[in-house]
This record gives structure tokens, sequence and C-alpha cells, in this order.
């Protein structure tokens, strides 16, 4: 039986897998470069979805206080 520690790690890569420790170092290191990418990605995403969250909150906020303000006739 393996453990954890027993196995090597494996990349997976469009529906086929790869020993990562039989890659050679220019290979690895797009692996790394593609993982600190999806890890970026994530947070921009993460981000993006704050701002959203703050726009909707400030839009709500000018609203409320244009109710009292008789807009243009237009």
């Amino acid at each position: 039986m393996q453990t954890p520690q027993d196995q090597n790690p494996i990349l997976t890569f469009e529906g086929k897998r790869y020993d990562i420790n039989a890659l050679s170092d220019e290979v690895k290191e797009l692996v790394r470069g593609m993982q600190v990418a999806e890890a970026q990605l994530r947070m921009y995403e993460d981000t993006l979805k704050v701002l959203a969250i703050g726009r909707q909150s400030m839009a709500f906020q000018l609203n409320e206080r244009l109710k009292d303000v008789t807009p243009l006739p237009g």
C-alpha cells in the first residue's frame, strides 16, 4: 500500500497524467508558471467580485440620496 509520501507528484494536463519528477526542468518551470498564473487569476477574480459588490452598494446609496433631489426634465 502506498502512502501519499511514497507517491510521485502527478501532473494532469488535458486529460493526460505525467510523473512530474520525470519531466525536464524546463517543463517543471512551465508547470510552476501555470500554477502561479492560476493563483493570480483566482485572486483577481475575487478582487473583481469585491469591487462589483462595492459598486452595487454605492449605487444603492446614490439611489437613496437622490430620492429627494428633483431630476432635470428630459
